[in-house]
């Protein structure tokens, strides 16, 4: 059996790669897509009284597969960007520098996405015990240890709100 920190590292290096032929205009767009996703599962969890009354304190796979999906689905329509064509001129100058900054920011949509269904699984006590089981021994110190640097944790609340404002901030001055 695989440790999830290895799945988690083999995401982040896919990502990346990912995000080298796509250029560092359209990876900037999936990871605002994952700031918004965290955003809008923050207000759901705080402001929505069924979710916050009835699935929070039951830590299920219904909290999990809600926080999933809400993730996915704002990652896809990321990821389904429009032709950023008219704007590679103005957005970079060599292909080198603009695949080199498509793998870092790649890299970080990785962190972004494996690290948030990571932390959702482990938030919700790991719900699908046949596929994946909570670490244990050695495994689960790294794993914790990961787990407080993943994104929900790093960008709680107020931290999640100011993100967005300063996505949306750069999504004005750079592409419009």
């Amino acid at each position: 059996m695989m440790s999830l920190a290895v799945v988690f590292w083999m995401y982040v290096i896919l990502f990346a790669v990912i995000g080298g032929l796509r250029g560092w205009a359209k990876e900037i767009l999936v990871s605002f897509s994952v700031i918004l996703a965290l955003a809008f599962t923050a207000l759901l969890e705080h402001y929505m009284p069924f979710v916050r009354d009835v699935l929070l304190p039951q830590q299920s796979s219904t909290l999990f597969w809600m926080r999933s999906i809400i993730l996915i689905m704002l990652v896809f329509f990321g990821y389904q960007t429009v032709n950023l064509q008219r704007f590679a001129g103005k957005l970079t100058r060599e292909r080198l520098e603009h695949a080199i900054l498509g793998i870092v920011i790649g890299a970080l949509n990785g962190y972004l996405i494996a690290g948030t269904i990571w932390f959702y699984m482990s938030d919700s006590k790991y719900p699908f015990p046949d596929i994946v089981s909570a670490p244990t021994g050695t495994v689960a110190t790294i794993a914790n240890n990961m787990l407080r640097f993943m994104p929900p944790n790093l960008l709680g609340i107020p931290g999640i709100y100011f993100a967005v404002v300063v996505a949306f901030i750069f999504v004005i001055v750079v592409f419009v």
